[in-house]
C-alpha cells in the first residue's frame, strides 16, 4: 500500500502533491493510464527502450561500493571465460 502521512499543520494540497511525486517516481501512474488500453508489442518495445536510458541512470545511481566490486569481479570472470 502506497500512502504518505499527514503531518501536522501541513495543508492537505502539499500532501497531495507528495503522494503525486512518489506516485509518479515509482511509475505507478504511467503503469495504471498503460492498462487503460490494449498496446501492440511494436509499441511496448518503442515505450521500452525510449525510457530505458531514465531507469538504468536512476539503478546505477544508488550502487554502492561493494556492489561495484562485485560487478567488476563478474565482468573480469566474463572476460576471461
Amino acid at each position: 500500500m502506497r500512502g504518505v502521512v499527514v503531518k501536522k499543520g501541513e495543508p492537505v494540497d502539499r500532501a497531495l502533491k507528495r503522494l503525486k511525486t512518489k506516485l509518479d517516481t515509482e511509475g505507478i501512474l504511467e503503469e495504471m493510464r498503460r492498462r487503460r488500453a490494449f498496446e501492440s508489442p511494436a509499441a511496448r518495445k518503442i515505450r521500452k527502450a525510449r525510457t530505458a536510458p531514465k531507469r538504468h541512470k536512476v539503478r546505477w545511481r544508488y550502487t554502492s561500493p561493494s556492489q561495484s566490486a562485485k560487478a567488476e569481479e563478474a565482468a573480469a570472470a566474463a572476460a576471461e571465460a
